[in-house]
């Protein structure tokens, strides 16, 4: 019996390639030191999956940002704006297409799906002139053929590819990206004829939109494209892997009747349903990947289920075609669970990351044919209990106040609009009042005063000195620069879930359990173990302290619990709405203690609300109903005074813009800068929204510079579909990525900008 992973983690059991990035990035290495970390990291993974006896092993999956912008590098799509020449696309332009550089801005970057993952968005239209221009997937191949593993390279498919992409600027929205089929399929011919002369024997196109609601037209263009390779594809055994949902039906009968294909992978823990079609009409011998094990979850397999669901499959497409899988890409979750020495002995028993997923699909490839490993078993099967009876999961008073909820609206007495005008009375803000999004450069020598104290190195008094000095040098810059509403900068924290998770009960932390969130950011999700409950005040002090070195409003920064649940490793054993109503609650204990503590203006980031959207419309309304409501709960009990704001960011959020105006915070800063201005287009189609609002006026997560004309620039284009008195000017996201000689000048420009169109206003009165 075969076993196969889609993809797996690529940055390291110690983040080795973040660090190489980064090291390139700010000119301390060469590309051939970057090169060769990758190259490093390549061989252990496929010596690890070759040494487990996995047989499909992947390749191509590594990337130095995400696998979309290979792609483009490999269909030489190049926007004109990089002055790109031709040839073989090298570092300088590829990465100056995901970071953008001194001159130009990077190309925008969204969410890939409901995952925390980030992908970069082609632009293209129909003068793209394109051409084979990078040759990584045959490149990979050959290197790990060479270390003697034989792989199944990974291409990202055609009509994926197309689906995912945009028309670039100044072309027509309503320009029909499928169109551009004819021009790249040459070249995904080049790249198969290419691997095929290699020695490849499979090769896996990700087809993931499969899983979307599409379109009769959408859904011929598979048909169409894969007609056309399938000459092509001749002598290969050819797999389409889709995930993270249910295929639909139609998408269903679409897939397994595409010519030219050997095998169809299928997601089969989120994608439960699709279970009744394989079982309603699987093609007679065609291979069938069965994704049983998790690829975006740390908590063990329950291999006795699994295996129990394969034998039934079995009896579907035969023994000899079926092939044990990953749901879907490793790379969703952490590396190793060995480099996790402190983590708790019981806790730890209930988990597999990347590395123990891999032995879980060997070790049931190995149950189906035969060779079950008993003791595996064993284990596996006294973990499963011990998860299910531990009494540290359960909290009964936790359980019945989440319960109470669900009978309640949970909404603010008053309307937004009243709530503006008093809380201008107190605040006193200018129009187009400025303000940042919540962190400031995490600088090294902060991240060593964090990493001591945690080892214990310096006292709690040293750190706390610290910490505060550190607030005070962003107080003072904010008050220098004059923004209105200022924020402490966040130096207590590494990440904006981590540090509330560590203060609230039914959480648990990783030493190295890091998941690449794009490029070289990383991010160590906390693992929801058990019922959710605050302690202890967790932010009141910190913003107190904040406070009280300023007269201006300072910021209470929180995050809220639709994110807290997005960016964790959620429980799998009770509903997900169940686990964010108890995040809700301990929040809301949270923001009441600081509007007691003096704070009037306080954050709840809701960065994640729109990741979590299901893929399905049919889901959608559910998930939006209890995901605002458990918003509204946090802030529900507050005076009209005190502002509520909150922040979202690198999503398409104008297909929710009406949940997110029943969100009723006060203030919504929301990314916008680095995706063309898309959500300006829902106002000028008439959306009215009341709320202040702050669309991003540069985006963070490019080392470029704006200049004042530009900024000013993308406030006029909002005031004219925002109305002046509830619009506000900020960057597009937290500063924490960025260095203080790119901030300080960005936020002088900003302040700059939003003070002369002030003047602007003041004198056409």
């Amino acid at each position: 019996m075969a076993s196969h992973i889609v993809g797996y983690p690529r940055m390291g059991p110690k983040r080795e390639l973040k660090f190489a990035l980064e090291s390139f990035w700010d000119g301390k290495s060469s590309a051939e030191d970057l090169k060769k970390v990758s190259a490093d990291l390549r061989s252990s993974i496929w010596k690890q999956m070759s040494d487990a006896g996995i047989k499909y092993i992947p390749s191509n999956t590594f990337s130095y940002y995400d696998q979309v912008l290979d792609t483009t590098a490999m269909l030489g799509a190049v926007p004109s704006r990089y002055n790109w020449t031709g040839g073989e696309i090298e570092f300088g332009t590829y990465f100056s297409m995901a970071r953008g550089n001194a001159s130009v801005p990077a190309m925008e970057m969204t969410k890939w799906f409901d995952t925390n993952y980030h992908f970069i968005v082609p632009e293209l239209g129909p003068d793209v002139n394109f051409s084979y221009a990078s040759h990584k997937a045959v490149d990979e191949y050959k290197e790990a053929k060479g270390l003697g593993v034989d792989t199944v390279p990974v291409l990202v498919g055609p009509v994926s590819y197309l689906l995912l992409s945009k028309p670039a600027k100044g072309v027509e929205k309503s320009f029909p990206l499928l169109s551009l089929l004819d021009k790249i399929l040459p070249i995904y011919k080049e790249v198969i004829a290419e691997l095929k002369a290699a020695g490849a024997s499979w090769i896996q196109f990700d087809e993931p939109t499969l899983v979307l609601d599409l379109e009769a037209h959408k859904l011929e263009a598979f048909t169409k494209a894969y007609t056309e390779l399938e000459s092509s594809l001749s002598g290969l055994n050819v797999l389409v892997e889709t995930y993270f949902a249910d295929v639909p039906a139609e998408a269903f009968k679409t897939l397994t009747a595409l010519k030219g294909v050997t095998a169809f992978g299928f997601d089969l823990v989120r994608g439960t349903k699709t279970l009744d079609l394989i079982k309603g009409g699987f093609p007679s011998g065609k291979y069938l990947f069965a994704g049983v094990v998790d690829g975006r979850n740390i908590w063990a397999n329950d291999v006795a289920a699994s295996l129990s669901l394969l034998q039934s499959l079995e009896g579907v497409v035969g023994k000899d075609k079926l092939v044990v899988s990953t749901s879907c890409s490793l790379l969703h979750t952490a590396v190793d669970l060995i480099n996790e020495t402190k983590l708790d002995d019981e806790i730890k028993s209930w988990l597999a990351f990347a590395a123990q997923k891999v032995v879980e699909v060997n070790a049931l490839a190995k149950a189906l044919a035969g060779v079950k490993d008993e003791a595996f078993f064993s284990a596996n099967a006294a973990a499963q209990a011990s998860r299910k009876s531990s009494p540290r999961v359960t909290n009964e008073a936790v359980q019945k106040a989440s319960a109470a909820l669900q009978g309640s609206d949970h909404r603010r007495a008053t309307n937004v609009s009243a709530r503006l005008d008093a809380q201008q009375k107190k605040l006193n803000l200018p129009i187009l009042p400025t303000t940042t999004i919540g962190s400031f450069p995490q600088t090294v020598e902060l991240r060593r005063v964090r990493r001591e104290y945690k080892a214990k190195k310096i006292s709690e008094e040293e750190y706390v000195k610290a910490i505060k000095e550190e607030i005070k040098k962003v107080v003072d810059l904010q008050e220098e620069l004059d923004i209105d509403v200022l924020v402490h900068g966040e130096p207590e924290r590494n990440d904006m879930v981590e540090y509330f998770g560590e203060q609230l009960s039914g959480f648990a932390f990783t030493a190295n359990g890091w998941v690449q969130s794009y490029g070289s950011r990383c991010v160590k999700p906390p693992i929801i173990y058990g019922d959710v409950s605050r302690p202890k005040p967790m932010t009141v002090f910190w913003s107190s302290t904040a406070q009280s070195m300023t007269k201006r409003p300072m910021k209470g920064m929180l995050t809220g619990p639709v994110t807290i649940l997005n960016w964790s490793f959620v429980r799998n054993d009770q509903p997900r709405f169940e686990t964010c109503y108890q995040i809700a609650l301990a929040i809301k204990d949270e923001v009441e203690d600081l509007e007691k503590a003096g704070i009037t203006v306080i954050q709840i980031d809701e960065a994640a609300l729109r990741e979590g959207l299901p893929l399905r419309k049919s889901e959608h309304a559910f998930y939006l109903e209890w995901a605002v409501h458990s918003f509204r709960i946090t802030n529900v009990g507050i005076q009209d005074t005190t502002q509520i704001h909150t922040h979202m960011c690198y999503s398409n959020f104008n297909d929710i813009i009406h949940s997110i105006i029943d969100m009723d915070a006060d203030v919504i800063t929301i990314e916008n800068s680095r995706s063309d201005e898309k959500l300006l287009s829902v106002f000028r189609e008439g959306v009215k929204y009341g709320a202040g609002i702050g669309p991003g006026v540069y985006d963070i997560h490019s080392p470029r510079i704006p200049s004042t004309e530009e900024i000013a620039d993308r406030v006029n284009k909002m005031l004219a579909v925002l109305d002046t008195n509830i619009l506000w000017v900020n960057p597009d996201c937290g500063l924490k990525t960025r260095k203080y000689t790119e901030v300080k000048p960005a936020l002088q420009n900003m302040v700059s900008a939003a003070k002369a169109i002030r003047t602007q206003l003041a004198s056409t009165k």
